[in-house]
């Protein structure tokens, strides 16, 4: 059992939650608000609810759900809890439009992965499931193809870690593609620019982005 600290408490974050928690993992939520009016509902669900630093001191694994936009900052204000840890990077850091799809990512010539790398010096950055849709990150076999989990990071040990926690979620080995360092998120991470358009053709179904072997 590993105590898993979620960082966020949107939809993301009680997907995770609820696929750790049933892995058989202590969870605890780091929210912004954790006295806001969302607090009564993970506490129904069985899951404790603290402020952010709380929780990224107590978690031996951090997963960050937070809105990309605001993730390095946020998070960057967390070196000294995290100092040490794996964090599990799920975010897309993008421009929206109208109607809510990314237009522009918000590292351009870079990635989310690699600021949060650069803000949080002592902490190894994971990135991992941020082409998949929100939904099928804990039930990923719900899909008739197999999608693919792209792992990319510095730290071997950490990967391994999080190979680990995808296998608790339903993501069999063969499911997943480690890409090498962190810089190897660039091109995952703008697989975002595409969510409109395939939204567009597909319509409002769950989908995840697979390699063909």
């Amino acid at each position: 059992m590993t105590k898993i600290a979620i960082l966020g408490s949107g939809r993301v974050a009680r997907v995770l939650a609820g696929g750790f928690r049933d892995a058989g993992h202590e969870v605890v939520v780091g929210s912004r608000t954790p006295d806001g009016p969302a607090a009564a509902g993970w506490a129904a669900a069985g899951v404790r609810v603290t402020g952010l630093p709380e929780a990224a001191g107590l978690g031996e694994v951090a997963v960050n759900a937070l809105p990309g936009a605001v993730s390095a900052g946020v998070l960057g204000g967390l070196a000294a809890e995290l100092s040490g840890k794996v964090l599990v990077d799920v975010a897309n850091a993008v421009e929206p439009d109208a109607a809510g799809f990314a237009r522009a990512l918000r590292h351009p010539g870079g990635s989310l992965a690699e600021e949060l790398q650069r803000a949080l010096p002592g902490t190894r950055v994971v990135k991992t499931l941020n082409t998949v849709h929100d939904s099928l990150m804990a039930r990923p076999g719900s899909l008739g193809t197999p999608p693919t989990a792209f792992v990319s990071g510095n730290d071997a040990d950490a990967k391994a870690i999080v190979a680990g926690l995808l296998a608790d979620l339903g993501w069999p080995a063969g499911w997943i593609i480690d890409l090498g360092g962190v810089e190897s998120a660039r091109v995952p991470e703008a697989f975002v620019l595409m969510v409109g358009d395939l939204v567009g053709a597909l319509g409002p179904v769950p989908f995840a982005l697979s390699v063909a072997r």
